[in-house]
């Protein structure tokens, strides 16, 4: 997959920074351009050579355009970058407002690299879904949405372990193709059930795919690829 041309709009010029040095440290994704203003950001995504894709945006803009306004005015151009905010305002009409506009992520100031790594992964992997014309089925939709919503690693499902899923999670991002459920038992030293288990687990967060293969004979086995960022 090609790059993922990245515009930062944020007023204060050291936090500009400091995003485009966390973008640049996440593979797959470049920085295009800054703008500390909003009217600076439609200069940027009017520009035939800007090859935006997504826009790191902060809602609290100098007067004049402020995120939202942005939002806004790019729909009505026909610019169609994703948007993911990235901003301290907390208000929960302003998250509303947001999310009604198309804003695909929402990332709270003041944050750490590894939130701001974990929404750009989830993004690509999102991206990484919307190849081809049509969806499979709602389990496919269903897929492609929750790539987008926050996993908290901590809240596992009763039974399972965060070192077993650590587990499986290693071997699918290590592996040039789709594994079975067998294969995944096989080089972790589980059974098949579990390793199942913690497959179906990882799919339900949007983190693998499932597709079928089908054999020589028989039923077609379900296969996962890791689809989660690196």
């Amino acid at each position: 997959m090609s790059e993922i041309g990245v515009l930062i709009v944020e007023d204060e010029p050291v936090a500009a920074e400091a995003h485009r040095a966390y973008v640049e440290r996440v593979p797959g994704f470049v920085v295009r351009g800054v703008a500390h203003d909003g009217a600076g950001a439609l200069r940027l995504l009017g520009s035939p050579e800007s090859a935006v894709d997504l826009v790191l945006l902060d809602l609290h803009l100098p007067p004049g355009l402020n995120g939202l306004g942005v939002v806004r005015a790019m729909r009505t151009s026909g610019h169609r970058a994703d948007v993911i905010a990235v901003t301290s305002a907390r208000d929960l009409e302003v998250v509303r407002a947001a999310v009604s506009q198309g804003v695909v992520q929402y990332l709270l100031k003041p944050f750490t690299f590894a939130a701001l790594r974990d929404k750009l992964e989830r993004y690509a992997a999102y991206r990484g879904r919307l190849i081809g014309d049509v969806a499979s089925g709602q389990h496919e939709v269903d897929g492609i949405f929750a790539t987008l919503r926050g996993h908290d690693p901590s809240s596992l499902p009763k039974g399972m372990s965060r070192e077993s899923l650590d587990a499986v999670v290693g071997v699918l991002r290590s592996a040039v193709e789709a594994r079975s459920s067998a294969e995944v038992a096989g080089q972790v030293g589980a059974s098949r059930v579990t390793a199942r288990r913690y497959l179906e687990h990882l799919a339900d967060a949007g983190l693998v795919v499932r597709r079928s293969r089908y054999g020589s004979a028989g039923r077609p086995e379900v296969e996962y690829r890791w689809v989660g960022g690196a």
